[in-house]
């Protein structure tokens, strides 16, 4: 943590006690306890002071006009006729709303240092026939790098020699790995799983795919152009309004006392806590959902939105492959081929082989079966011995090069599988074809009502993952989305957000992983999959879901919307009751006392229509 974070959270804490003293002593001035002084003194030093300087340094610097301009008016003016616990009251009040609607963004600086933290460090150079350990970032072009399984790839090349399964989640999101071999590109940041291979560099360290998706991440700015405070946009008015009426009241009564009310009861209290009570109230609605709102503005932003943007991967998918069906051929039922398979892929470390036997052991009771001289060839598949009989698994090439006759109206009816992009595992026992096991990451069981139910709330849905055309258009197809980008990288989903900025577009991004985190930043709202989402995701995203309810952002989505018109009613309550207020001071209806419990009414008012959005429940 270096000094200005320190200082940061020096003056959360700092601020968050002054509070906490002011509402002691104001607590204590209103049941008269005093020790030398009226104890409401101390709230109007701690909370009042920094108001009435932010709003005189605004006043002079910027010229801008904001409700502290009008608070400040009506401490001053509460303090001059006496009413010190008032101007307590006041200060206290609206520093609570000040601090409600702020939030730190600092968290996303710590997901760039975790992110910094994957990078890879270094790298083995081959040189002349010798091997050399050097940093990452001094790789220069066609330079020769040796990468071991389970090693992560330090820079963007192409294979020269050697096969193996890349898993490069990282960087395009897809859930199942890569079978590479030689001439086929790498990135850096993914994951050599099985083979060890020989890359030759086609960027330089500090230019490869993983540095560029950091720079990419670190450049977003993370303010996120916030909103302006509906209080300032009303600030300007109440102050001329209230100004006004106090002048001119005093120019036809001639009593200072009257102005002096006037500017107590338009203290705009209930209009400050407008917003932060219906956001809190909302935030706190959405938590016992599962829901995390990390970002003050969030839903106010999330309101707006008319494109929403999906991640596949992990968020409209259960982001891992799993077996949905098994074709058994010839000699074998279902029952006896998976056993026998799932016996030869227990051997295997591929994550297409675990699902295989987590899909046997949560299925079937039998034990599995030992196997004897068990070999994986890389890209190809794993074969051995079961009960004296060859078994084999693999894709559709590693079967014919063992000499496996498959019937070639079989391979037809089963290349409209292929084309939808699952993943097509061939089988053979004893040198017989015994049938296929089908595997795919599977769409969560509410993603196609969720995308419906966004449509019919007038919204455009987008579809932007880093798979292939045919899995990606056959998950478009299912979802029925209104867009789908394909092979996209982390620069492709944040450029297709620049597009819709530009076309006037306020766009929501969901996604889950690291490849994700640009865009999430970049979009107008971030929102994470919280229980499987990479921890820099999840930092850098306004909202989270930390169940991966999917279903539940219909609910986040009418909530926004049901907030903002809370916030409006709550601006239309204040407002009115501020008009009824000044008119019944300029009569002399009101005093100073009877007009600083109308704009308590006022504030309370405010945060009980407001927690109805505690309890509130979207109908369907």
């Amino acid at each position: 943590m270096n000094i200005f974070d320190r200082l940061g959270l020096l003056n959360e804490k700092r601020e968050l006690i002054f509070v906490i003293i002011s509402i002691i002593t104001l607590i204590l001035s209103f049941f008269n306890i005093k020790i030398l002084i009226d104890l409401a003194w101390i709230s109007i030093i701690l909370c009042g002071l920094p108001i009435i300087i932010d709003a005189i340094i605004a006043l002079i610097n910027e010229h801008d006009i904001k409700a502290d301009l009008l608070v400040s008016m009506a401490l001053i003016a509460s303090i001059i006729i006496g009413e010190i616990f008032a101007a307590g009251e006041i200060a206290v009040i609206m520093t609570i709303g000040a601090m409600l609607e702020e939030y730190t963004v600092e968290k996303s600086r710590t997901g760039i240092e975790k992110l910094i933290d994957l990078t890879p460090q270094s790298a083995r150079l081959i040189k002349n026939n010798k091997e050399s350990k050097i940093l990452a970032k001094d790789i220069k072009i066609n330079d020769i790098i040796k990468i071991l399984p389970g090693e992560k790839v330090p820079v963007d090349g192409v294979i020269i020699e050697g096969e193996t399964s890349i898993d490069q989640s990282n960087i395009t999101g897809e859930s199942i790995p890569q079978d590479k071999k030689t001439n086929d590109e790498v990135f850096s940041g993914t994951i050599n799983q099985f083979g060890s291979i020989l890359i030759k560099a086609i960027k330089s360290g500090e230019n490869s795919s993983f540095q560029r998706m950091v720079k990419l991440i670190e450049s977003v700015n993370v303010e996120k152009n916030k909103i302006v405070r509906l209080t300032d946009k009303w600030a300007t008015w109440i102050v001329v309004i209230a100004l006004s009426a106090a002048i001119i009241t005093y120019f036809f009564t001639g009593e200072i006392i009257r102005s002096v009310t006037i500017l107590v009861v338009f203290c705009p209290c209930a209009l400050v806590l407008a917003t932060p009570t219906a956001i809190v109230a909302a935030n706190g609605n959405l938590t016992k959902k599962g829901i995390l709102v990390k970002e003050g503005d969030a839903l106010e932003r999330l309101s707006y939105v008319n494109n929403i943007m999906f991640d596949k991967t992990g968020t409209v998918t259960y982001g891992k492959p799993e077996l949905i069906d098994i074709i058994a051929t010839n000699s074998y039922n279902k029952e006896d081929l998976i056993l026998y398979i799932s016996s030869l892929e227990n051997k295997s470390e591929h994550p297409l082989g675990k699902s295989i036997v987590k899909y046997f052991k949560s299925n079937y009771k039998n034990d599995l079966l030992n196997i004897d001289d068990f070999k994986m060839e890389i890209s190809k598949g794993v074969k051995g011995n079961i009960n004296n009989k060859k078994v084999l698994a693999g894709n559709l090439n590693f079967l014919k090069e063992n000499n496996i006759e498959i019937d070639e109206k079989f391979l037809k009816d089963v290349k409209n599988l292929s084309n939808k992009g699952f993943v097509l595992i061939f089988t053979s026992i004893d040198n017989e074809f015994t049938g296929l096991i089908i595997l795919n990451d599977v769409l969560r069981e509410d993603s196609v009502n969720l995308i419906k139910s966004i449509k019919n709330f007038g919204l455009k849905t987008i579809l932007a993952t880093g798979d292939s055309e045919k899995s990606a258009k056959y998950i478009a197809n299912e979802l029925n989305v209104d867009k789908l980008y394909y092979d996209c990288l982390p620069e492709t989903k944040r450029d297709i957000i620049h597009e819709n900025h530009e076309k006037g577009n306020k766009i929501a991004m969901i996604g889950d992983g690291l490849n994700d985190a640009a865009s999430l930043k970049e979009s107008d709202v971030g929102i994470a999959m919280g229980g499987i989402g990479n921890d820099i995701t999840i930092n850098v995203a306004d909202i989270v879901l930390i169940n991966d309810d999917i279903k539940s952002i219909d609910h986040l989505l009418k909530i926004s919307k049901k907030t903002i018109q809370t916030i409006n009613i709550n601006i239309v309550i204040s407002l009115a009751l501020n008009f009824i207020a000044i008119i019944l001071a300029i009569l002399a209806i009101l005093n100073p006392i009877t007009g600083a419990l109308v704009h308590n009414i006022g504030s309370v008012a405010v945060i009980i229509y407001s927690a109805t959005l505690l309890n509130w429940k979207s109908s369907n």
